[in-house]
Parts: structure tokens; sequence; C-alpha cells
């Protein structure tokens, strides 16, 4: 199995996870964001499940767990930003 490690934002340790789920949430999540943003996490979670669906994608786990680590990750990538100043945190793309 392919793994990716991904990355904490803070330096913190991460786990791995599959490339193949990794790369079904990156792009779900990333296409979510493109259509509407910013986003709350609940938001988020909500619209990347009906993409999943809409795709007819599963994948083994917690999604709201996959989805988490994710954001992090992409977070650390500065693919996606956070805005910590409001609550809920918003989550946006980096152009």
């Amino acid at each position: 199995m392919d793994k990716v490690q991904l990355v904490h934002p803070e330096g913190k340790k991460a786990i791995s996870m599959q490339r193949s789920k990794y790369d079904i949430f990156q792009t779900s999540l990333l296409a979510c964001l493109k259509t509407k943003q910013p986003l709350s996490f609940t938001e988020l979670l909500s619209a990347v499940e009906q993409d999943l669906k809409k795709r007819k994608l599963t994948v083994q786990g917690k999604l709201e767990w996959n989805l988490f680590w994710v954001t992090m990750d992409l977070v650390a990538k500065k693919k996606i930003n956070t805005d910590r100043a409001v609550s809920p945190i918003l989550y946006t793309l980096i152009v």
C-alpha cells in the first residue's frame, strides 16, 4: 500500500494515510472550497460528504477524522487557510 505522510501546521507528529484515500479527500475538499468559501469545518464536512455521495465514492474509517487530518495537511502545505479570528474557524483556498 502506498502511503503519504501528512504534515501538521505546527510541526507536531501527524499520521500517514493511504495515498488513494488522501487523494479522494484532497480532491473533494478543494472542489468544495472552489464552489463556496469560506466554510466552517461542519459546512466543509457536509459538502465533502455530499460530493463523495455524488461521485459514488466510499472511504474506510471515520469521515470527520480523515477530513480533519487532510485539512491540517493542506494548511501546513499552504493550499488552504484557516481564519482563527472568528468562531467557528473558517477555511478558504489560498490563491
